[in-house]
């Protein structure tokens, strides 16, 4: 499985690389919403989806979460993306899954809940 994980927290960032690596993913990270579109675009420009799957931290200085999720859902509208939040806001989850979302978590999150998630929205995009 090849990850994208978009987040502000780039101690976040290094942590799960480093875990998912250990299970045999690979990870590749974004420390903001538009360094995500920027590496979505270019795989989608040249004709090639490398990302299973998005994990995006909602609240995120300049383009939050949701603004980056409506603009990736236009470009790769079967690429499944799970939010993460810190703060449990039932609006910003039920937005985010009319936006498109696979779904969302709340931070902390466990890795091994994470990898469930992970797998569950990478099999119902097939």
């Amino acid at each position: 499985m090849r990850a994208l994980f978009v987040d502000d927290e780039l101690e976040f960032l290094e942590l799960m690389q480093k875990r998912l690596a250990r299970r045999g993913m690979e990870v590749v990270t974004a420390p903001d919403g538009q360094t995500a579109l920027e590496l979505v675009s270019q795989a989608v420009d040249s004709g090639a989806e490398p990302f299973n799957i998005v994990i995006m931290d909602v609240r995120m200085p300049g383009m939050d979460g949701l603004e980056t999720l409506r603009h990736m859902k236009q470009k790769a509208p079967r690429l499944p993306v799970i939010l993460l939040t810190g703060h449990a806001c039932m609006g910003v989850a039920v937005e985010g899954l009319d936006l498109g979302a696979y779904d969302y978590m709340l931070k902390p999150v466990a890795i091994s809940e994470l990898i469930i998630k992970m797998e569950e929205a990478v099999r119902s995009a097939v």
